[in-house]
């Protein structure tokens, strides 16, 4: 039985929201599209190959409804749509250059405007404040209250201004934690980064970086070798709140369908026996252990592996 000052506090509450975040003016943040219309770019920026029935799934919409919503798109050059190899009546869908440099001023102003409104409550109020939409959000979808079951939602994005700088470093902090490793593998991570940024090939090269609860979980690079049409991977890393969610091996299969879209026949990667739990994504990926090698790196005395995926 739910009282009816229960339903009274959640309908204020709701009227309240609404309207702090704008969602009831004719456009959403004074951009040329409604705030349905831009959740559905916000899903397709975000992901790759998306059907019409994953986004209705995601976002419960009406099929009739998105389907409108889709052809006025299309005709706008916003998406493309590709059949699906195995299935042809469901089309895959994705962002055209022209639909990206769309959005991409519209993530820009959202962030700006989520961040005005946290920038009036101090640090303290700003963590109260999420936990407390955590909690919303946990109970309203029916999940456990568990650390789990709250993580169990992860979102795989572009770099942003920043993510950068926070792989370079969360690499650092976690692999001096867990393994000891200093300074000169903080300094690699930073050289393979910054080769990354400075020689970046859109066609042939691609970064992840994984979110859980709206915090950076999780990261992969897919990079061109020496050899043309061979791919490496590097940079895998899952942060230890985000672990024994199945996202590292989310990070390594886009890794592969991106290779193969670009038409690389092989990847390669280099790794050490002690990370074990990546040495198993690899393996259960398809990847061959092809050579190892006894190293004294970083302080420490390792096995250096290289493993191979032909695609």
């Amino acid at each position: 039985m739910v009282r009816p000052s229960t339903v009274t506090a959640v309908r204020r509450f709701n009227r309240f929201y609404t309207r702090q975040i704008g969602v009831l003016r004719k456009t959403y943040l004074d951009g040329p599209y409604s705030l349905g219309e831009m959740r559905v770019l916000y899903e397709l920026a975000h992901a790759d190959a998306l059907t019409a029935s994953d986004i209705a799934r995601i976002l419960d919409l009406d099929a009739g409804y998105l389907s409108r919503l889709l052809r006025n798109f299309e005709k706008r050059g916003l998406i493309s749509r590709k059949t699906s190899i195995s299935d042809a009546r469901q089309s895959h869908l994705t962002l055209t250059a022209r639909g990206r440099k769309l959005f991409a001023p519209m993530e820009e102003r959202s962030q700006r405007h989520a961040a005005a409104m946290l920038e009036k409550l101090d640090s303290a109020q700003q963590v109260q404040i999420v936990a407390a939409m955590d909690s919303i959000e946990m109970l309203l979808s029916g999940t456990a209250a568990t650390k789990t079951d709250a993580l169990l939602s992860y979102r795989l994005h572009d770099p942003r201004p920043g993510d950068f700088g926070w792989i370079v470093s969360r690499h650092a902090e976690l692999y001096l934690q867990e393994y000891g490793w200093g300074e000169p593998f903080e300094g690699l991570c930073a050289q393979i980064v910054a080769d990354f940024v400075n020689n970046f090939d859109s066609s042939k090269e691609r970064c992840w970086i994984a979110e859980v609860a709206g915090a950076n979980a999780g990261c992969v690079m897919i990079v061109k070798d020496e050899q043309p049409d061979v791919a490496r991977l590097r940079l895998l890393l899952v942060d230890p709140k985000a672990r024994g969610l199945g996202l590292g091996a989310k990070l390594v299969d886009e890794c592969v369908r991106f290779a193969r879209a670009a038409g690389y026949t092989r990847i390669t990667l280099w790794t050490h026996s002690v990370l074990s739990a990546a040495r198993h994504i690899y393996e259960t990926a398809g990847f061959r252990l092809t050579s190892s090698e006894p190293r004294h790196t970083w302080g420490k005395d390792v096995i250096a592996e290289f493993w191979d995926l032909e695609l």
